[in-house]
């Protein structure tokens, strides 16, 4: 089974492709380029170099967010587009569930980090030992405020591994509330390998048909709350 994934939620642009026993190619790049005019010219380069033509492709993984609004829609869309004009099913994946792939193994709690402006981030907490190569989920993802966000997490008395893209900004704020509980991933931790969407989908992923498959922001985008407060207005 030959399975594309995309990612495209954060300023990271990731592409893998795999099939049943190894990684067919993967590409990452982290350098807050234009996704919408550089995804598809690296998805037909990443293929073309791995020999894999589209109509050999089995199924397509992505994140759905929650990330960046304009990258989770880029991503989100070309995924769906692709899985259409194939006939093939999708794997919507969490972005933080990816993240928390990095803290694979770690004997504790693993909570990824997403900048989400105004001291809110995006975030999740995963158990890191698991037998299955995969985390598991322990809370959903949510967008909070950080000091709420580390209240929840004192309650847990666990150790905590911290990652994503996030964790560096935030280390110090961390450590004053979870002292020694708190662990920080390395810069490997901070992005997503997108080898590790596919592994989420094989593992603990659903297949969608691809009309069935949206966007999850974890809140509405900056347009459509004020659409909403316009209309709310006319209303009155």
């Amino acid at each position: 089974m030959k399975m594309l994934a995309i990612d495209t939620s954060t300023h990271v642009l990731g592409i893998a492709l795999a099939d049943e026993q190894k990684i067919l190619g993967e590409y990452t790049t982290n350098i807050k380029k234009n996704h919408s005019v550089r995804l598809m010219p690296a998805v037909e380069s990443l293929m073309k170099e791995s020999g894999v033509v589209p109509e050999e492709l089995d199924a397509i993984a992505v994140t759905t967010g929650p990330g960046s609004y304009t990258g989770v829609r880029i991503g989100v869309t070309t995924a769906k587009s692709m899985a259409w004009a194939l006939n093939i099913p999708l794997y919507p994946v969490s972005t933080l569930q990816v993240f928390a792939q990095n803290g694979l193994g770690f004997p504790g709690l693993v909570s990824p980090l997403i900048d989400a402006r105004r001291n809110q981030v995006y975030t999740a907490a995963f158990s890191g030992s698991t037998e299955q190569n995969a985390v598991t989920r322990q809370m959903k993802d949510q967008i909070i405020l950080l000091p709420e966000w580390l209240k929840v997490l004192e309650q847990t008395q666990e150790k905590i591994l911290f990652v994503g893209e996030d964790t560096g900004s935030r280390q110090e704020q961390i450590r004053e509330r979870l002292g020694s509980r708190a662990v920080f991933a390395d810069w490997m931790g901070q992005t997503i390998r997108p080898a590790e969407i596919i592994r989420v989908a094989r593992t603990a992923g659903e297949a969608r048909d691809a009309h069935t498959v949206v966007p999850e922001y974890a809140q509405l985008a900056e347009a459509e709350k004020n659409w909403q407060k316009a209309q709310s207005g006319r209303s009155e």
